[in-house]
């Protein structure tokens, strides 16, 4: 049975427990029996309770990070909804995540105890860690803008999770390079920057330009990622990262 099965089917609360159990059973609506779980025959193991906990996460913080500068923009909200889109969510589960994202930008939303347990169920994978990342920072400048509030609030994200600052940095700079830099416009050819979503510079030899590239495709690789405990919903934002990163090598290429 999958991670959605299980969670449907009531075997949460007894899986994770914590903070993030404590938002799934609100975002369902009910709370859970967590001794009817442990005799649902249905436990899921180490993978599938990763999964649950990346997806439970993955929107409640994508919610607290959108009211940091204190409303939440139509432009968040559509970059919430584009990221249901790409995982082809069923009804019940976009419910879920858009209750998850409401229950992250409310008053009181414990941003600090939900990416401690979150790390933990991670096991410090850090690929996983880092694609959380990511995905907050766009959530940060959907509106194309990175304001300090924002900035304040993707510190202490990256630092509950022991990135460190310059890591954070480089980041912001990759995912602003694939977007054409922080304009609101949607990006374009002519202003995506290669150099930028490689991390590197248009001085850095084509050698050095190789191999972040290849660290960059085997940090973003899907199957590694899925392996690890991505939710095969999110498959598809692993691919489009991967697309982008193959694409400004490409672009690199061509201009040596």
């Amino acid at each position: 049975m999958s991670w959605w099965g299980k969670l449907i089917g009531g075997t949460v609360g007894f899986v994770l427990g914590g903070p993030l159990g404590a938002l799934l059973g609100a975002s369902l609506g009910h709370s859970i029996d967590s001794g009817r779980s442990r005799n649902a025959g249905h436990l899921p193991g180490a993978k599938e309770r990763v999964q649950m906990a990346f997806f439970t996460a993955t929107f409640s913080v994508m919610g607290h990070v959108s009211k940091a500068d204190g409303k939440v923009t139509r432009e968040e909200i559509d970059l919430a909804e584009t990221v249901m889109r790409e995982m082809s969510l069923d009804a019940r589960q976009r419910e879920l995540a858009k209750n998850l994202f409401m229950q992250g930008k409310a008053p009181g939303f414990d941003v600090n105890a939900v990416l401690d347990q979150f790390r933990a169920e991670c096991h410090r994978r850090s690929t996983l860690l880092q694609l959380f990342l990511e995905v907050q920072i766009e959530a940060a400048f959907a509106d194309g803008r990175l304001d300090g509030v924002e900035r304040t609030v993707l510190e202490q994200i990256a630092a509950r999770l022991r990135f460190p600052t310059g890591e954070l940095d480089r980041l912001i700079e990759m995912i602003a390079g694939m977007r054409g830099g922080f304009s609101g416009d949607a990006p374009t050819a002519d202003r995506i920057d290669p150099y930028a979503v490689l991390g590197v510079t248009p001085e850095t030899p084509l050698p050095e330009i190789r191999k972040a590239y290849r660290r960059l495709m085997s940090q973003h690789h899907p199957d590694k990622l899925v392996s690890k405990g991505l939710p095969e919903e999110m498959i598809r934002i692993a691919n489009q990262k991967t697309h982008e990163i193959r694409k400004a090598w490409k672009t690199i290429q061509a201009r040596h």
